[in-house]
């Protein structure tokens, strides 16, 4: 069984996964960060100055005026958190449009691969072994 592990694990198709997981793994904090540090400021700067990442609505319970995020939810309030909410979003959207142009690029290099290479056109070199023969079986026979 355990040699049966090992034959699996060494297969390509898993270790395949594993990096894929990983990269994955690192290139979702890179969004997060990109929406989080890049694109929340300038949305908070078009919607007027808010920090769009603490924008929350307050379903239960008293949080004081002008908490962060962080604070409505140490408080025990409950908060629909439309900011994080919306960070989510555009996290998904970018990753899946990243995640989008990946498949269309490795489909075109398949689709490179599997298409038959021109064939050249055939380049007339002469005549063949037997036409030289039968010519010279020709003029033998006319003398």
């Amino acid at each position: 069984m355990l040699n049966e592990f090992k034959d699996f694990i060494a297969k390509g198709n898993v270790m395949d996964m594993a990096v894929g997981i990983i990269i994955g793994a690192a290139f979702t904090a890179i969004v997060s960060s990109l929406v989080a540090d890049l694109i929340n400021p300038i949305i908070g700067l078009v919607i007027g100055g808010i920090d769009f990442s603490n924008m929350y609505i307050v379903l239960s319970g008293d949080v004081p005026e002008g908490a962060s995020l962080e604070a409505a939810r140490e408080s025990g309030a409950a908060v629909f958190a439309i900011g994080s909410f919306i960070m989510a979003i555009i996290n998904f959207l970018i990753i899946a449009f990243v995640v989008f142009m990946l498949v269309r690029y490795v489909n075109k290099v398949k689709a490179a691969a599997e298409k038959p290479e021109e064939v050249a056109p055939e380049v007339d070199s002469g005549p063949s072994e037997l036409d030289v023969l039968l010519e010279i079986r020709d003029s033998l026979a006319k003398k």
